[in-house]
């Protein structure tokens, strides 16, 4: 059935603003509507075209108004900005979302189900335990740079730590060795939350075919395919391995004018988290261990022996990038670029 009503809502704690229009832009209502006021008023409406900004609950309510038979969409936040007229209120938030929604180059936010909604948590808690870690060691460290002992960064230098607090001529107070001793078993509760987090992923990795086929491509690893399965929408969305790998800021900045390409650095505009592990497991394949599997002549060889190696993994995690959305889309496992020619031949 095809909706008459494009009805744009402006996403609050308590209180929600809704902004109603015909699918050419005519107004037909503006309401101010209470939580449970708002679930009712969708409840009544005929099927209809909702467009919410991609923010705190957005995904929730996606789901909810599917329910009831509206067809949902989800815009990003800095796409309906341009839009809002004059002074900002909920009034012309709720406006600027329709008027955003209704142009035909408009891109949208696939809904997450809760599936991938409570990965992102499980994700989220293990990153933020490993943030709240590296709080209390550089505290640590911190600490004992005062009464002049240096320690390098890194968890791998607790034990070194452990054993200057256990000297007796290391030159601290009783006070300052109580307090250090605190924060080292803060580190150690922090450390066994962030194992236990760790196993939890990896079983959940173990689950599903996606993770699975993710993690036979070389420097992706149960994290980074968790990372995938939670933040990444269903890969048809994208239309080639290039869209996916701008998505997620791995492509150039461009400053083009005149006909005239300029390319900048990496754009980073993307999803933060997948990209960030990509280039951790692109810099894994180029230590001295993963080096050993390049072959010679190889297009990764030719990059390392004239390009610096930050530059080349941000250019090798670009090319993951896009095996990734050609496994996913072809429902295929990683095949290695020189078996693949082989093959061919």
């Amino acid at each position: 059935m095809e909706q008459d009503t494009m009805i744009g809502v402006d996403l609050a704690k308590s209180v929600f603003q809704l902004h109603g229009a015909s699918m050419v832009g005519h107004v037909k209502f503006r309401k101010k509507l209470s939580r449970q006021q708002f679930r009712k008023f969708m409840t009544d409406h005929p099927p209809a075209s909702v467009v919410m900004e991609a923010c705190g609950s957005a995904h929730y309510w996606a789901r909810e108004l599917t329910h009831l038979g509206h067809e949902v969409k989800l815009i990003a936040p800095q796409y309906v900005r341009p839009f809002v007229k004059r002074q900002k209120n909920d009034v012309a938030d709720a406006e600027a979302i329709v008027i955003a929604a209704q142009r035909p180059e408009m891109r949208f936010v696939e809904p997450k189900c809760e599936g991938q909604q409570a990965r992102a948590v499980l994700f989220r808690a293990r990153e933020r335990l490993v943030h709240q870690r590296t709080e209390l060691a550089n505290a640590l460290r911190a600490v004992l740079y005062e009464f002049g002992n240096i320690v390098p960064q890194g968890i791998r230098h607790l034990k070194r730590i452990d054993g200057m607090l256990e000297e007796p001529n290391s030159g601290l107070p009783i006070l300052v060795r109580e307090e250090c001793r605190d924060l080292m078993a803060q580190i150690a509760e922090k450390t066994a939350r962030i194992e236990a987090k760790t196993k939890k992923v990896k079983e959940l990795a173990k689950q599903t075919d996606m993770a699975r086929r993710l993690q036979t491509m070389p420097g992706v690893g149960p994290m980074t395919a968790l990372a995938i399965e939670a933040f990444a929408p269903d890969m048809t969305s994208f239309r080639r391995g290039r869209d996916f790998s701008a998505w997620l800021g791995l492509v150039p900045r461009q400053h083009s004018s005149g006909g005239k390409e300029r390319l900048g650095r990496v754009s980073k505009a993307g999803q933060t988290d997948i990209r960030q592990l990509l280039i951790i497991g692109a810099m894994s394949r180029l230590n001295w261990m993963g080096r050993r599997s390049i072959p010679e002549g190889s297009w990764l060889a030719e990059m390392l022996s004239r390009k610096p190696r930050m530059l080349v993994a941000i250019a090798l995690a670009n090319k993951m990038a896009r095996a990734v959305w050609a496994m996913l889309t072809k429902n295929q496992d990683y095949r290695d670029p020189i078996y693949a020619k082989a093959d061919v031949a």
